[in-house]
């Protein structure tokens, strides 16, 4: 299933993609796209639903980020080995966590903005794994039954915040709008294998990134198992995967990065597509 959510902000109702590519408003079946309404049990009874009997939404309405009421948003840092070498980072022996703050969370085609004093606003194209049940304790072999879905994320960085600003990465990721987050959560049965997905993004219709998550360093499910050994992973909570090669600060022999008025247009194989315009915040 393609599940989103559509509507105003703050408003957001649940709503599910037929096979006709037609969005249907599942808001008289379940309260919201969030904590125990993506558990397998509640994905299982919308599965059952006839859509041709939901009502219609327009298809210009906007689309909000395909999770509500996320618990935690937590990334994986230099987790592809095309990457890594881009960065001349070393492989981590582990994987690199990162926190973003929830209020950077935004729709897939809401606008990005750059902050005041920002002088290196870059993009990351990632994959996003979106936990269904609680987590805790889980060994890598289980680790993919936790996950109630898939989505895209845009993991945009400023990057003198996130390096020069003494402290960690969440400086630099945490801004508003650094989150955009759809448009589907798109549910593990649809997806044959998350390492296999192809993955890209343009600005300003070039070509930037062009990837694949087969070069991941730690796949979803060791990424899934390592973390419910450090805390509970609950349902509604997003783990954004890593990014593959070519993001601006890569980019030799100078950085490009983000001004307003460009275009960032990012996909995914099967879980759908991205577009912000970039203005000034």
């Amino acid at each position: 299933m393609k599940l989103l959510r559509v509507g105003d902000v703050g408003q957001e109702k649940p709503a599910i993609l037929d096979a006709n590519g037609i969005i249907r408003d599942l808001s008289a079946h379940i309260g919201d796209l969030s904590g125990d309404n993506l558990s397998d049990e509640a994905l299982a009874k919308i599965a059952k639903l006839d859509l041709n009997g939901l009502p219609q939404i327009d298809a210009s309405t906007r689309i909000g980020p395909c999770v509500g009421n996320i618990g935690k948003f937590m990334c994986i840092g230099l987790n592809y080995s095309d990457h890594a070498a881009e960065t001349g980072a070393e492989i981590p022996d582990h994987p690199i966590l990162f926190m973003k703050a929830n209020s950077a969370i935004v729709g897939p085609n809401d606008n990005v903005e750059i902050p005041r004093n920002s002088t290196s606003t870059d993009w990351e194209v990632e994959l996003g794994v979106v936990i269904g049940k609680a987590a805790k304790y889980v060994d890598e072999a289980n680790a993919l039954d936790y996950v109630a879905g898939y989505c895209v994320i845009n993991d945009v960085s400023e990057r003198h915040f996130q390096t020069k600003l003494s402290g960690n990465w969440t400086k630099g990721k945490s801004c508003d709008t650094f989150g955009p987050t759809g448009p589907w959560l798109v549910t593990r049965d649809e997806v044959a294998d998350p390492q296999s997905l192809a993955m890209s993004l343009n600005v300003n219709g070039k070509r930037m990134q062009t990837g694949t998550t087969k070069t991941m360093i730690f796949t979803v499910a060791q990424i899934v198992s390592h973390l419910s050994q450090l805390m509970t992973l609950h349902p509604g909570d997003v783990i954004s995967t890593g990014t593959p090669p070519g993001v601006g600060m890569g980019i030799k022999p100078e950085p490009i990065y983000l001004n307003p008025d460009d275009v960032m247009e990012l996909t995914i194989e099967g879980l759908g597509s991205q577009r912000q315009d970039v203005v000034q915040g």
